[in-house]
């Protein structure tokens, strides 16, 4: 197991924590129940530690080191997972649209729903697919070398000590919404 992949899949294990709490959401905005603040915060979440972290690593550093290994094999996949994740930030939108500037529960509560399913079945396929074929195509060095990049990568586009503050805001989360 490399650690770079490791880390991914722990991400993964947070970004499935935050779709209980996003559904959890989703409810009580049908029940009249909701947190516009909490709701305005779990969005910003999403755009910043899902796509902005998460994917970026995965678009950013891995895609690029498995299109240079075996381009003919892995470039379909790939392309396949870039196109999801451009699906899951258009499906973001449709949350901020369904919540902003006023909070339509009925459509948030939907795209909540579409989202999380999109997300669930797109993280099985990476820990399915992906990182099996990523370990064996990938050498321990370029693994061992992915893992520092990904490091580094986080330091600059979430800045130092922010990973953590966004899973402290996630336990928090948890803590109301899902405890």
């Amino acid at each position: 197991m490399s650690q770079a992949l490791d880390a991914l899949r722990h991400e993964h294990d947070a970004i499935l924590s935050t779709l209980k709490i996003l559904r959890c959401m989703a409810e009580r905005a049908l029940q009249g129940n909701a947190d516009a603040d909490d709701i305005a915060a779990l969005l910003g979440f999403l755009q910043e530690f899902v796509d902005k972290c998460h994917h970026g690593k995965e678009e950013g550093l891995l895609f690029p080191a498995l299109q240079r290994v075996d381009l003919a094999h892995q470039g379909e996949l790939v392309g396949e997972l870039t196109a999801e994740h451009e699906q899951g930030r258009a499906l973001v939108g449709a949350l901020r649209q369904a919540s902003t500037p006023v909070l339509d529960a009925e459509a948030f509560a939907a795209a909540a729903e579409a989202y999380a399913v999109f997300l669930e079945r797109h993280i099985d396929k990476e820990n399915d697919v992906l990182f099996p074929q990523a370990e064996q195509a990938l050498g321990a060095d370029e693994l061992e070398g992915l893992g520092q990049a990904f490091a580094d990568f986080e330091l600059q586009a979430i800045g130092p000590g922010r990973h953590e503050e966004l899973h402290d805001l996630l336990h928090r989360w948890k803590a109301a919404y899902a405890g």
